[in-house]
């Protein structure tokens, strides 16, 4: 594959990372050693704020009161949008039965976990969405509690907003509490919570070492590194739309990929030429962050024809993938790693991080190679069961007393060999390890 890079990234995701394990660790012991009172005690240092944590009804609606209407509508939209979706992705799961052999009939049942906890960014940003994702989805899975976890700001609390998508979205309890000290309430059954079976939701570097760590006690949904976005483009492709674009995703944080790969190199240099422009034109935190991202982990990647552009895309396997090219039937065919697919200028990432209905909580850092994003199944646990009448048992308890005597296990060949003889107590079996080597 010949591959040119006109732009190469001087750092990686992992450039420069903290090792915040021991910090998120001792938090953690504390927390789950202390109670409420220590998770209390990490809220008063690290959120600097002393309201109430766990949200009442009236704290809610005054929330709600806060937000403008056309606010409302937006986040309406935006929940109808991802409902409908997860709707449509749930039936995708049913329960089943099959008669595997005459007699003996296996099955499945898709089970939603009883309580999950959904975590919702509320730092530099106002993460609305990832209520509306979160809580949304856990929702339509059929979760029985559902806690959104989001922190609040010195003498503010949540920011309304959350408050309202949260509320509308289905959460049982909203929790004013971030950081290490809110995964940590939600998981270990803090202020009278249910204890969650499943943590879900977009954090920090701490959060995400959190989850991290507490994987196993609880499930996650994915392990999370800093936001990713690479744009396939060919000479159709209007270079402004795909500067604009790259500038809206590294907009995220200083160390979030954008990737340019192109069999276009007049395309490459305008989009590298307008994409400074672009970031110097954004307020300013904004575009401190586009700035670095663009600076240190941006590539610009020119390939020789679409099938280099397609492998290079999967070897990246990015969170984000944008199609800005022709014959957008051949790109969805042919690509294979990605967290969400965007195909054509008519959608852009932004859609789906906020209003169009797919998922924006997704897999980065080429873990799109193994999993999909969130969705109602990770809220689903896929449980099998059996059946089975006498003669149905028969040939299966035969085998397993062979299989069990070959590989040393006798105590499970003689769970087989008390049923052969209670059900046929006149017939004679074979069941020695050797038995079908002799035959």
């Amino acid at each position: 594959m010949a591959r040119q890079y006109l732009k190469r990234a001087t750092k990686t995701s992992a450039t420069g990372a903290s090792d915040v394990r021991e910090t998120v660790q001792t938090i953690l012991d504390e927390i789950e050693a202390g109670g409420d009172v220590s998770a209390l005690a990490y809220a008063a240092k690290f959120d600097k704020y002393d309201g109430n944590v766990v949200l009442t009804a009236e704290e809610i609606s005054a929330a709600a009161a806060k937000v403008p209407e056309q606010l409302k509508r937006d986040i309406q939209f935006a929940h109808d949008n991802v409902r409908r979706f997860a709707e449509a992705q749930k039936t995708t799961v049913k329960d089943v039965a099959v008669e595997v052999v005459p007699g003996l009939t296996a099955g499945q049942r898709a089970i939603p976990v009883d309580a999950a906890g959904c975590y919702i960014p509320g730092g530099r940003y106002s993460h609305i969405a990832s209520a509306i994702m979160t809580v949304t989805t856990a929702k339509v899975a059929g979760c029985g509690n559902i806690v959104a976890c989001s922190p609040p700001r010195p003498d503010v609390g949540i920011a309304p907003a959350i408050v309202y998508a949260a509320d509308l979205c289905g959460a049982d309890t909203i929790l004013a509490m971030g950081g290490v000290q809110g995964v940590a309430a939600m998981t270990f059954g803090l202020f009278g919570l249910p204890k969650a079976n499943i943590l879900v939701g977009p954090g920090n570097q701490f959060v995400a070492e959190a989850k991290r760590i507490l994987f196993g006690r609880v499930g996650i949904d994915m392990f999370a590194g800093p936001t990713d976005s690479l744009i396939l483009a060919d000479s159709s492709a209007d270079p402004e739309v795909v500067a604009a674009d790259l500038v809206g995703q590294a907009e995220h944080g200083y160390n979030s990929p954008v990737w340019l790969v192109t069999d276009d190199a007049s395309l490459a240099e305008k989009v590298m030429a307008r994409v400074p422009a672009l970031i110097e034109d954004l307020p300013p935190v904004n575009r401190d962050n586009a700035a670095a991202a663009w600076r240190d982990y941006a590539e610009v990647i020119v390939c020789d024809n679409r099938e280099e552009m397609a492998a290079t895309s999967d070897e990246y396997a990015p969170e984000h993938l944008t199609v800005q090219a022709e014959d957008l039937d051949w790109w969805l065919g042919r690509l294979s790693c990605y967290g969400s697919l965007f195909l054509g200028e008519e959608t852009t990432v932004a859609f789906g991080d906020k209003a169009s209905g797919t998922n924006h909580v997704l897999p980065t850092s080429g873990a799109a190679h193994y999993t999909g994003g969130l969705s109602v199944h990770k809220f689903m646990k896929i449980v099998t069961w059996q059946r089975a009448t006498r003669d149905g048992a028969k040939p299966v308890a035969e085998a397993t007393a062979r299989i069990s005597r070959l590989e040393g296990m006798e105590g499970h060949a003689r769970t087989a060999d008390i049923r052969l003889a209670k059900y046929f107590p006149d017939e004679q079996f074979d069941l020695s390890a050797a038995a079908e080597a002799a035959e």
